[in-house]
């Protein structure tokens, strides 16, 4: 059965963004170790879910990064992977989706997942913003936590975890050092073993 995996920058304290949603805090000058596992990670994926902000951010940039001439090799190669991979897009906004294998659902994370689990393929990706990360937590969806904790504490800003309603017990199956100060730590839930 396909895996729902997450690929998330965290704080050490553990906020995805600002208390306003900034993320001028993330480290974005990644080694080699931290592309490869990046890569990896969308390569095992064949469909990205999510949700309206990060679709907003990312539809804006990687099809110009795709077609631009300075950009690093690392870039080139990972534009090429968000531009092809199928994408659904957690909305009740947004009325249209314009970047390249987009499309838009207005179903529960929940009733979603269990429809895309039940076809055949790759695994399924969730890049998070705060809102749809925290739907996905507070539903149990989420089968792989790939958290790069970036060296910084903010104090205050957006959690994911705020929705939880019962405890939630992980296990530590990989650990990524990075030469920037990313650590990258992959959980699976205990009852995913």
């Amino acid at each position: 059965m396909r895996k729902v995996k997450l690929q998330m920058q965290m704080t050490l304290d553990g906020f995805v963004a600002g208390p306003a949603g900034e993320q001028d805090w993330m480290v974005w000058n990644w080694d080699a170790v931290l592309n490869q596992y990046a890569a990896d990670l969308a390569n095992s994926a064949d469909t990205m879910l999510i949700g309206r902000v990060t679709y907003e951010g990312m539809a804006n940039y990687w099809p110009n990064a795709a077609t631009n001439p300075d950009a690093n090799p690392d870039d080139l190669a990972f534009a090429h992977q968000m531009n092809e991979i199928d994408k659904v897009v957690f909305s009740t906004t947004l009325s249209t989706v314009e970047w390249k294998n987009a499309r838009l659902t207005q179903k529960s994370p929940a009733e979603e997942v269990a429809e895309l689990k039940e076809q055949t393929g790759k695994d399924l990706i969730i890049y998070g913003g705060a809102r749809i990360v925290s739907a996905f937590i507070q539903h149990n969806l989420i089968d792989e936590y790939h958290l790069f904790i970036n060296p910084v504490a903010l104090k205050t800003g957006l959690p994911v975890w705020q929705e939880m309603t019962d405890r939630m017990t992980l296990k530590l199956v990989k650990t990524t050092v990075s030469s920037v100060g990313i650590v990258v730590l992959c959980y699976q839930p205990e009852s995913a073993r």
